[in-house]
């Protein structure tokens, strides 16, 4: 109710301002009509885009000097600006650009202004004032219903997010429209890009099922993210930062602009490192980025080539609870419980509530690099037919590394070792998990939009194959074991088709119809030895039809709204399928119906919007408790689970210094008819608990954002970045025991830019992160079992670091 009267009071406030109109026709240099035009007021919330006959209507407009832009695809943008004392009409005519521009290459798996989905996109710049070395989690931290979390407490290594409770395995990723979503346990491992951002256009966030795209299923959203566009003139950039927790980061940014008026040259360097909050969580990250592109006034060629190198020290395992509420007995417990050994458990009770770290071998490490090859082609036939084509190579090798106390050498498929008469049947050792995996493919599409008419037909095919060992490369009785010794090794190999057709039609001059009808096509065949020695050989076949309709209708100019239904499915994950039990339910594909509505009001210094959303689940992969014939937990399918709330956004200009941006996403996320299972180790079973409708684990009930910017002299900018997340638990058992508390964080950015005469500009910026020193954690897990007819648990939780900084400098030549 509060968020509802501020509103109407700042509504009620805006309105206080004299508003005047534009209104005008957009055409090309040959006197035709071009309809889908942007024309937005720079600066302001303001923008519409132009109907059938090349019309705009813009209302509300405040009183004094403003920036108008009208852009398009293909065509140069056009800059005027107007002095709002009086109505304006305009009649602008777009020149064709001298060359064909790099969005053609993201068109056919974004969102267009009136494509029905629920779609976020973060600019260049939007991204660059936040770019310290942070994740690309981090940097979409505050877009509607956008969770993160960070094992090192520091937004730099391992991270991970959800959107709308849902789980980054389940959401689709692409560059440049090529997937780069791991093939088999579908998920996006950021570490392995690091400083990516620094080479990133814009970034597209669509929730929900969103529209067709290649790769992975987007099984609750997509994001799409376009890598640097031509910049026609040279140009050299340093960006470095330093911080809390002996952070650094170097970049360094060179273009060769537009030579001979047809080719272009940029690359990218860049070295992140953080000894992180979290007890040796540090992270040692390296990448590079090299573009080359030919440039026509009908066609581009380009290669990109990109990579990154990464080493992290383990922190997967997170803090135990009792450990973070310094409850002695509890920490006792571990070993008592046979959980801990007795060395590691008084090394728990000795560290730090907030930093402890289970690991302390010295060289417990991660260690991966992943090479990416792309060339991307593109060619405008005519004013309206593109083609677009792209082939890609990613090559990914590495491994982590660990200390065992007291393996059984028969896990590891060695002999017993017999000195004197003593039989050893375990050992201290050091094993090294591999994988290694080439990922290959090609997709094209083919666009045709003239006047009413906006027809996308695309496919893509493509295959991976991964091959998964294990090494012992130490062991203190080593047996009947080689240097080396490999004790497993499995493979993967998973070939993905999909073709799509979109089509946009306008049916009026307010109101577009739309549907786009996706097939997927999946062969995943697996092979050899799991590391717990187990046969895994096995085959799978899917075949998905994916429908998506919607409507898109613009009553005014400053108002719009849509309807979508949408159909996505999901095939098991690798492990889905290795940790199935043989002898039990095999796991099965995942749909999703995806129900979309939203509404949005905008003037000058007002932005208004809803979007309500009801995602229904049949055969959701979750955890129950359930495990496998060996004792490893499994996900099982549950018959019916929803997810269904409300995504408010608002922005507003108080004053010409003072802006607010917020969202707010309230929900509610159930599992119908919820059977848990609980480890009885007093009978080497499984208990089994009716709880009825529960609360899906993960999916908090609101999630907010504020950012209120403060401008108080030109080229200062401060900004107070605010975000809730309520309370999420852990597991499926909706218990208040095994739960995230909530929080508040704030976060305070400040950034000052200067024009000196050797560069072009120096911009500084500070950003304190967690400003009130909020005691939270992000993320957890648990494992529940019941001993002596008590329930007790296993478990980790994530916390994050309290008050600390980021100082960073970027100079632009």
């Amino acid at each position: 109710m509060r968020f509802l009267v501020l509103l109407m009071a700042l509504f009620a406030f805006s309105g206080t301002y004299a508003q005047y109109q534009i209104s005008g026709k957009v055409f090309t240099a040959q006197n035709e009509a071009l309809p889908g035009a942007s024309v937005v007021v720079q600066g302001s919330t303001t923008g519409t885009v132009t109907n059938l006959n090349g019309e705009f209507f813009l209302a509300g407009i405040e009183k004094g000097k403003h920036n108008i832009k009208v852009s398009f695809v293909g065509y140069q943008d056009f800059f005027q600006e107007l002095e709002m004392n009086q109505n304006h009409q305009l009649i602008v005519h777009l020149k064709e650009k001298a060359v064909l521009t790099d969005e053609v290459f993201v068109y056919a798996t974004r969102a267009g202004k009136t494509t029905p989905v629920t779609s976020t996109t973060l600019s260049k710049t939007a991204l660059e004032k936040q770019n310290l070395g942070q994740d690309i989690p981090y940097l979409l931290s505050t877009t509607p219903s956008f969770v993160t979390s960070s094992d090192a407490g520091t937004g730099i290594g391992y991270t991970n997010f959800r959107i709308r409770g849902t789980d980054a395995n389940r959401i689709n990723i692409t560059v440049n429209g090529i997937p780069v979503n791991d093939a088999e346990s579908h998920g996006v491992y950021w570490v392995n890009m690091p400083d990516f951002t620094s080479s990133v256009e814009n970034i597209q966030v669509q929730r929900g099922v969103g529209t067709s795209t290649q790769g992975a299923a987007a099984f609750g959203a997509s994001i799409n993210m376009q890598t640097n566009q031509l910049r026609e003139e040279a140009y050299a950039e340093y960006s470095g930062a330093t911080g809390s927790f002996n952070t650094w980061k170097n970049t360094v940014r060179l273009g060769s602009g537009l030579l001979n008026e047809h080719f272009s040259l940029d690359a990218r360097l860049s070295k992140i490192s953080s000894d992180g909050f979290i007890d040796r969580a540090s992270s040692n990250l390296k990448s590079y980025f090299v573009s080359g592109a030919y440039y026509a006034d009908n066609t581009i060629v380009k290669v990109n080539i990109f990579s990154g190198v990464e080493k992290t020290y383990q922190a997967w395992n997170g803090v135990p609870s009792v450990r973070l509420n310094d409850d002695l007995a509890g920490m006792q417990e571990y070993e008592d419980n046979w959980l801990y050994s007795a060395k590691q458990t008084q090394e728990m009770i000795a560290s730090d509530s907030r930093t402890y770290n289970l690991y302390t071998y010295e060289n417990e490490t991660d260690n991966y690099q992943q090479d990416h090859y792309q060339a991307l082609f593109s060619h405008q036939f005519s004013p309206y037919i593109n083609f677009n084509a792209a082939m890609h190579y990613t090559y990914g090798r590495g491994y982590y590394e660990q200390y065992r106390e007291d393996d059984d050498l028969n896990d590891y498929g060695l002999d017993n070792v017999l000195i004197g008469n003593d039989t050893i049947s375990s050992s201290n050792l050091i094993r090294q998990k591999w994988l290694d995996n080439d990922f290959y493919g090609g997709n094209f599409s083919v666009n045709y939009q003239k006047d009413k008419s906006n027809l996308t037909i695309g496919s893509g095919w493509n295959k991976y194959d991964g091959r998964h060992f294990g090494k012992i490369i130490w062991a203190q009785y080593a047996s009947n074991g080689e240097k080396d010794y490999e004790w497993y090794r499995g493979t993967g190999i998973k070939t993905d088709f999909n073709a799509f057709v979109k089509y946009n039609y306008s049916l009026l001059e307010n109101l577009n119809l739309y549907a786009d009808l996706q097939y997927r096509d999946i062969i995943y065949s697996i092979a050899g030895k799991d590391d717990d020695m187990r046969d895994l050989t096995q085959e799978h076949t899917f075949g998905f039809f994916n429908p998506k309709l919607g409507v898109f209708y613009q009553p005014t100019s400053a108002s719009k709204a849509y309807f979508s239904w949408a159909v996505g499915h999901r095939e098991p994950s690798r492990s889905n399928f290795v940790d199935a039990d043989p002898n039990g339910k095999q796991p099965t594909f995942e749909t999703l119906n995806d129900f979309e509505a939203g509404y949005s009001f905008h003037t000058s210094t007002l932005n208004v919007g809803a979007n309500v959303y009801y995602m229904l689940y049949k055969n959701q992969l979750i955890l129950t408790g359930e495990i496998n014939d060996v004792g490893s937990a499994i996900m099982t399918n549950v018959d019916d689970s929803y997810r269904a709330g409300i995504e408010v956004i608002a922005a507003f200009q108080l004053h010409k210094t003072l802006n607010w941006e917020m969202n707010a996403t309230f929900s509610q996320n159930q599992i119908i008819n919820f059977t848990e299972y609980v480890d009885n180790w007093d009978t080497w079973g499984q208990d089994a608990f009716e709880l009825g409708n529960t609360t899906i684990a993960f999916s908090p009930t609101l999630i907010a954002n504020s950012m209120l910017t403060y401008e108080p002299v030109k080229h200062l900018s401060i900004g107070l970045i605010s975000q809730y997340i309520s309370k999420q638990y852990v597991d499926n058992g909706a218990s208040d025991e095994r739960s995230l508390d909530a929080y508040f964080v704030n976060n305070l950015r400040t950034s000052y830019t200067v024009y000196p005469g050797f560069a072009k500009e120096i911009e500084f910026t500070l950003l304190v992160n967690n400003l009130f020193n909020e005691v939270y954690e992000t993320n957890a897990w648990v494992y529940s079992y019941i001993l002596g007819g008590e329930r007790y648990q296993m478990d980790g939780y994530f916390p994050q670091a309290g008050t600390n900084f980021l100082f960073g400098v970027n100079v632009k030549f």
